[in-house]
């Protein structure tokens, strides 16, 4: 579209502590290379015109036409929903006077349900178009709780707020998902994945209130057993999003987990496991220093002996990528969030030297995130797990967040895309 304001966003992979942002605990997205470009022509009006070119191929409703008001959710997972509730929280938040309408096509070269935070990319690349071309001045911070309130409250899907923060920061980062959300870019950024799309479609919507459900119910055991001390219990509550989970220590509830019912106790074993894997992480993104007890003692002996055979260069990605092992353990045995085809994809990655691979994203089909050494290596994983079935793949560099780009880009994506015939 010659003229055309253009705004890109990228995907973003879950790179550690899934599942957890709702919960009220950090989390650590990281931007890929994949972007979603919206290319906008703004008009005099106050009406919104949306065309979609990815779901024109697929034969979907690709259209939207709507105004600067309060606007009604379609029924169906309708891909307008997610432009309406931007509109929505923008108005509710008194800037309709500032708003003008434009003509807007999407095309996106990040697959729609596949863990890579499509819808995301798009809330978050439609709230910075309107920011530019209306002037609304709102920072990165503003485009993801504009984003997110748009799919949480106005579109209905029980999310965090990970996909959003991610994909207006890019990078590398570790968010606060308490008030007041704050972000700490991470240093460490030299770091190359494999990004494998399954091919096997999900929705969040489907899959986080069971889990949720299962939380609340353990917890509201554990608050009406009289045997937890009232010091422990100050530390939990009856809500998902209620215990300041990173203060709760596994043995102090090891006892009482046990008159729970199973997916209770593994939903939340699997939130104090997962919290803590990610803990130790973070000090290898901060560039902290780790020595040889805490690597064993977070991965056990066996698993440094092999690390101290790679070479130096890259033992940090050795470290990084078992613990992105045992956090896929923990979806697949305690969140009940993998499938065969999934197991299939981690299997042949990292037999292909992968460092480690695991679930990004809600799980039960999506994407599976690999770390690997280079681009080179990537490539030599994406092409292995084609071979067994996986139906896309790409190699990607950490990626930048939202922008701007003003006209449309000629410049190809960084990013190495390997798709299977089908």
């Amino acid at each position: 579209m010659r003229g055309a304001v253009v705004v890109s966003s990228p995907g973003r992979a879950d790179f550690l502590n899934t599942h957890q942002d709702y919960k009220g605990l950090p989390v650590v997205p990281v931007a890929i290379n994949l972007r979603m470009r919206l290319y906008a022509k703004p008009t005099s009006g106050r009406v919104f015109n949306i065309r979609s070119v990815d779901l024109e191929r697929y034969n979907e409703p690709s259209t939207d036409t709507f105004e600067v008001r309060v606007n009604e959710m379609l029924p169906g997972k309708f891909f307008g929903n997610y432009l309406r509730g931007v509109i929505n929280v923008i108005v509710k938040r008194g800037l309709a006077q500032k708003l003008r309408g434009a003509d807007v096509t999407i095309k996106s070269e990040i697959p729609v349900g596949s863990g890579l935070s499509s819808s995301a990319a798009l809330e978050v690349g439609f709230t910075e178009l309107l920011n530019y071309i209306c002037n609304l001045g709102l920072d990165k911070k503003d485009l993801a709780e504009v984003s997110f309130a748009a799919e949480n409250q106005e579109v209905g899907v029980p999310c965090g707020r990970l996909d959003q923060y991610g994909v207006s920061f890019g990078g590398i980062i570790k968010l606060e998902c308490r008030p007041p959300y704050t972000v700490e870019p991470l240093s460490f950024k030299d770091l190359t994945f494999a990004i494998i799309d399954s091919g096997i479609r999900h929705s969040t919507g489907d899959i986080h209130p069971k889990r949720q459900n299962d939380i609340n119910r353990g917890l509201k055991a554990l608050m009406n057993n009289p045997k937890i001390p009232e010091t422990l219990k100050k530390e939990l509550g009856y809500n998902f999003d209620e215990p300041k989970w990173e203060n709760v220590g596994e043995n102090e509830l090891e006892d009482h987990l046990l008159v729970l019912d199973d997916k209770s106790r593994e939903r939340i074993v699997f939130t104090l496991r997962m919290q803590k894997s990610t803990e130790f992480a973070l000090r290898i993104l901060r560039s902290e220093k780790v020595g040889r007890e805490e690597v064993i003692c977070s991965l056990g002996e066996e698993r440094w002996k092999r690390i101290r055979k790679l070479p130096t260069a890259e033992r940090i990605c050795g470290i990084l990528g078992e613990v992105m092992n045992d956090q896929h353990a923990l979806l697949r045995d305690l969140y009940d969030l993998s499938l065969t085809e999934l197991e299939n994809i981690c299997s042949t990655a990292l037999s292909a030297g992968a460092y480690g691979a695991k679930i990004s994203g809600a799980g039960m089909g999506g994407s599976i995130i690999a770390l690997v050494k280079n681009e080179e290596g990537g490539k030599k994983v994406v092409n292995a797990c084609l071979s067994t079935g996986a139906k896309n793949g790409w190699v990607s560099k950490v990626g930048e967040g939202v922008k701007v780009e003003r006209a449309p880009s000629t410049n190809a994506a960084k990013t190495s895309r390997i798709t299977r015939r089908l």
